[in-house]
């Protein structure tokens, strides 16, 4: 992938900055010890009770009486169901911690005792099971453990500590957008920093990876309405099969990421729900296909969108179509923009962290997932850094790094993080981050 001058030289300073002085503090295994059973018992009743994008009422709730709790200054509804925790501990940075609330329209498959049986409804009044599938149960818990932490030792750091929980991440949904858009650097204190922590299924359980740069992907979510012509099913040829049809552009697309793409300038394009028809004897009018668009820049994004509306177009030509697909997408940005982890704070956080966890900590490569935390630094202009927490068992991570076979990940039904070394070492992760910034030059 290619990157901007700016962006290579920034690569560069980072590449020599691996040596320096840190002033984090990194909490004891006894001090997380002390907290765990409280955090755990947090994270089984977070999962239990999913709930979707801007739905986030209880969760929202639980997350605001725990920091209420501790001390902090809490407001809610921001960003319709977010929450902003504030800690003032005298003078000093401003950072920014934050968490994601929502869950997926997944119904769970881990066979955890705990598993969610929650039966909910998406924007569009669609009935679905729902499931913290992509860990932000992990997330909020691990948060409201460095929460605690901050809380409980506020003579070992001094700064002002702006704890979020954002609602709606998934699927560009807009969560980080709605809370920009409702004050979030206005109304509350302009943070100098903001940090955030995915869980991963490509590192073992408490390995913390890093990236500095562009690391997560552009996304733009693309619905494709294929218009037929309707009729029996033994008589096809009065017909225009807008079945056949949508199985045609869903091939025809592939085409784009590997005969018209530059493949070292990624691109992913998911076909990840269609929709036609409502019995085998009758062939649909239309069929409803939702894309998913992962990119890196702007320029390979405009080539991508563009191809799809011309292969859409294309086969329904040749196939006699009675009118064009309609091609929806947002417009001329992204649903979520890349997320650029700034390189001289990610070069900070790195060294701070490996004084404090050693070899846990190491560099990883660019994901084409997507996220909306890339919001607070290109809307809010905010130096940034998105790290990853390994969550596999290390005894199954090391199979499948024998076999060869992947095993679950995000958004999957079987996603189920192995909860004690993810959430202790996330807590002390976090926790080694913000006093680095709070405490450092």
């Amino acid at each position: 992938m290619k990157y901007p001058a700016a962006v290579v030289a920034a690569l560069l300073v980072f590449a020599g900055s691996g040596a320096g002085q840190t002033a984090a503090v990194t909490p004891t295994t006894a001090e997380v010890d002390a907290i765990y059973p409280d955090i755990e018992a947090f994270y089984i009743d977070l999962h239990r009770n999913p709930e979707l994008a801007f739905q986030e009422v209880r969760t929202s709730g639980k997350l605001a009486a725990f920091t209420k709790a501790l001390g902090y200054d809490v407001t809610t509804g921001v960003g319709k169901t977010g929450i902003v925790a504030v800690m003032k501990n005298g003078p000093g940075p401003t950072v920014m911690l934050r968490t994601e609330m929502d869950a997926l329209p997944v119904e769970e498959k881990t066979g955890l005792p705990f598993a969610s049986a929650v039966i909910g409804k998406t924007a569009s009044g669609q009935t679905t099971p729902v499931m913290h599938a992509c860990g932000h149960d992990i997330h909020m818990s691990a948060w409201a453990g460095t929460a605690r932490w901050m809380a409980e030792h506020k003579d070992r750091w001094h700064g002002t500590l702006m704890l979020i929980g954002q609602p709606a991440e998934e699927s560009g949904s807009g969560g980080a957008t709605a809370m920009l858009k409702d004050g979030l650097f206005t109304r509350f204190p302009r943070p100098d920093f903001a940090l955030s922590l995915h869980d991963d299924d490509t590192m073992p359980a408490g390995t913390i990876g890093y990236h500095p740069g562009p690391f997560r992907s552009m996304s733009d979510s693309v619905t494709l309405v294929v218009h037929g012509r309707g009729g029996h099913a033994a008589m096809p040829m009065n017909t225009v099969d807008s079945i056949v049809l949508a199985s045609r552009i869903v091939l025809a697309l592939q085409t784009i990421v590997s005969r018209e793409n530059n493949p070292t300038d990624p691109v992913v394009i998911t076909v990840g729900s269609i929709h036609g028809g409502t019995t085998g004897n009758v062939i649909p009018d239309e069929v409803r296909l939702q894309l998913s668009v992962r990119t890196y820049t702007p320029e390979v994004r405009r080539k991508t969108l563009a191809a799809i509306r011309r292969i859409a177009k294309g086969e329904a030509m040749a196939s006699g179509a009675p009118r064009e697909p309609e091609v929806i997408t947002r417009g001329d940005e992204p649903g979520e923009p890349v997320v650029y982890n700034d390189p001289a704070l990610v070069a900070r956080l790195a060294t701070a962290l490996k004084a404090g966890l050693g070899d846990k900590i190491v560099l990883m490569p660019v994901k084409m997932t997507s996220e909306d935390f890339g919001q607070y630094w290109i809307t809010g202009k905010v130096p940034s850094a998105l790290l990853h927490i390994g969550a596999v068992n290390a005894e199954k991570f090391e199979e499948v790094q024998k076999t060869g076979i992947p095993g679950p990940a995000p958004h999957s039904p079987q996603w189920a993080p192995d909860r004690e070394p993810t959430l202790k070492g996330a807590i002390r992760a976090e926790v080694t981050e913000l006093t680095e910034l709070f405490n450092g030059k």
